[in-house]
């Protein structure tokens, strides 16, 4: 973990995204930083040892290669400082711990990613915490949901699978009002597109996993804090011991530096097989905030500055008994698309979304939904993939 005091951002996104974080004179000029693997750190001396006089006391509080991460977002994201963990749920659950507890009341966004709703249907209720979810669009109106032992309201926006947008200014503001902290998974977006903080967020949250790392092949999230909020989250992680590892902390660090680059072509491939999604009789709707067709446009164009490779289309079929059977063909067709979870590195990706869990959202009546993330590959590539795809769901 580390403190940061953050300076005005006076360089460009990837300018910043090559240098956040680390200065490679620190470390006789080389360009990243060392791996520093450790547990135990060694006093100089018994007094040092017993006022912990030293920066370095133990490796679940920190080391030379974590911090250089944890610095990098802070710049990032505009934070006080940023704790990073083992994954992404694990970043949301550590800011639901650190600041809601027995008889509190939280509202989350019921197109929350679906392993946080198992968390708070779960582990949260046994701690005697009250979970309700709230409509994505509803803004303002939130106001009418809050109640004097509301503590937290969780954002996530675009929505997970569906990328419902939120009007996060009028949600955060409405909070404060009634002294609940805001956290919002920003996990699609990364800082680079939006910065939570900057529109009355006080808990920002990635996914580690997908874009930072960008290369499927780390687990890791971070969870960055503003002044406000930023004692109690990291009092919160040192009772709980959650910390990430050096080799992760050291490969995400490394994936950050092109984040930028691969982000504008995840980007501009995922709009362009949208926009060609769209036009096609055997798409119901495309899900893809940049698209000025969908309901959520103009919050994502007011406040984002870009949009990531991943979003969703609904097939079309006539007949409900038939989404399961005609979704699975349709990806059984596919060769350039693997067939996984998870999403932001460089391959792309595709699977069937289950909308069940939700309890105020509606799942699209027009097909099943089809969740794809565009990798690196080149778009013609893919639209031939997905043109299997449709014909082996036709066919049947």
């Amino acid at each position: 973990m580390s403190d940061n005091d953050h300076t005005p951002k006076t360089i460009g996104p990837n300018t910043q995204l090559v240098r956040a974080g680390y200065d490679p004179f620190d470390y006789h000029g080389f360009i990243n930083p060392p791996v520093v693997r450790a547990s135990t750190v060694l006093f100089p001396d018994a007094k040092a040892m017993e006022t912990h006089s030293q920066k370095y006391t133990y490796a679940t509080r920190g080391t030379p290669t974590t911090d250089a991460l944890c610095q990098a977002v802070n710049e990032l994201e505009g934070a006080a400082g940023t704790i990073i963990v083992p994954s992404g749920l694990a970043a949301v659950t550590l800011a639901f711990l650190a600041y809601l507890g027995p008889g509190d009341h939280a509202l989350v966004v019921d197109s929350v990613y679906g392993n946080v709703r198992h968390f708070c249907d779960t582990m949260l209720k046994r701690f005697g915490v009250e979970v309700e979810y709230y409509h994505p669009s509803i803004g303002a109106g939130i106001e009418s949901l809050l109640k004097p032992n509301t503590r937290l309201v969780h954002l996530e926006a675009p929505g997970s699978n569906t990328f419902e947008m939120q009007d996060v200014p009028a949600i955060a503001a409405a909070a404060h009002r009634q002294g609940a902290v805001v956290t919002m998974d920003n996990t699609w977006a990364t800082p680079l597109f939006f910065r939570p903080l900057d529109f009355g967020v006080d808990i920002s949250i990635q996914g580690s996993t997908k874009y930072p790392a960008g290369h499927a092949d780390i687990l890791l999230g971070t969870v960055s804090a503003n002044a406000a909020h930023w004692k109690r989250l990291r009092q919160a992680n040192g009772a709980l011991g959650i910390c990430g590892a050096a080799d992760d902390a050291y490969q995400v660090l490394r994936g950050l530096r092109t984040m930028g680059v691969r982000l504008e072509r995840h980007q501009a491939s995922a709009l362009e097989i949208a926009q060609w999604l769209e036009d096609r009789g055997d798409v119901a709707r495309v899900l893809h905030p940049a698209l000025p067709s969908f309901p959520g446009h103009d919050l994502w164009k007011r406040d984002f500055k870009g949009a990531s490779g991943v979003f969703s289309f609904v097939l079309a079929v006539a007949r409900k008994e038939d989404f399961g059977r005609k979704a699975q063909a349709f990806l059984d067709a596919l060769s350039l698309f693997g067939l996984g979870y998870s999403w932001g590195g460089f391959p792309s990706l595709a699977l069937h979304v289950n909308l069940d869990e939700r309890q105020i959202l509606q799942a699209p009546t027009e097909g099943p939904v089809l969740r794809l993330h565009i990798g690196l590959e080149d778009v013609a590539d893919l639209k031939a993939d997905l043109e299997k795809g449709f014909a082996a769901a036709q066919a049947i």
